[in-house]
């Protein structure tokens, strides 16, 4: 049986590093979503949009001013390939299989061990959306629409929840309390 869909996980960025090839509109799309969870990035590109080099310098980035080659993708542990080169993308893709080397190539599904989900981001809540390739413009319409259901105040309740679960000891009375005061919160929204 071959799968199809991608399973929903939450990567932690904070250790890893991660190289984006490419510095046109859609890199700048793809480092401005990386963005948001770690600064851990470095990019190579012939050539840069403003907007790129903006989050370069904005976030002291380290970049090369060339064509990708062999080899830049050692030492990395996620590689995001946006250029409309296709024969470029596959070999990138290729050269990351001997080195466990997780690869997004844009718009190449074949090409990809990830895809990035449309998603919210509010403080600590994250709520993805994919469609597993089928219909990007899907999935960020059905995200629109999810963030147009979510409190306004959610994120300040989930940072307060935050606070509260780290002082109360670990145990079944702090499970019950959260659950309590979780269900109480959206119960209010009825």
């Amino acid at each position: 049986m071959r799968f199809m869909n991608y399973f929903p996980a939450f990567l932690r960025l904070e250790h890893s590093r991660i190289l984006i090839v490419g510095g046109g509109r859609i890199a700048t799309e793809k480092i401005e979503k990386v963005l948001d969870f770690t600064t851990r990035i470095e990019v190579i590109a012939s050539h840069y949009s403003d907007a790129m080099l903006t989050h370069i310098v904005t976030h002291n980035l380290p970049y090369r001013t060339r064509a990708y080659e062999k080899g830049d993708v050692e030492g990395f542990d996620i590689v995001i390939v946006a250029v409309d080169d296709l024969a470029l993308q596959e070999a990138i893709y290729r050269e990351t299989r001997s080195m466990r080397t997780l690869c997004n190539a844009v718009d190449s599904v074949a090409y990809c061990d990830f895809i990035f989900p449309s998603y919210i981001k509010e403080g600590d809540l994250t709520i993805a959306v994919s469609t597993s390739g089928a219909s990007p413009a899907v999935a960020k319409h059905l995200r629109r629409y999810l963030h147009s259901l979510l409190p306004k105040n959610l994120a300040a309740f989930l940072q307060e929840m935050k606070e509260v679960r780290a002082q109360l000891p670990k145990g079944k009375e702090r499970m019950r309390y959260l659950d309590a005061k979780a269900k109480a919160f959206f119960e209010r929204l009825k």
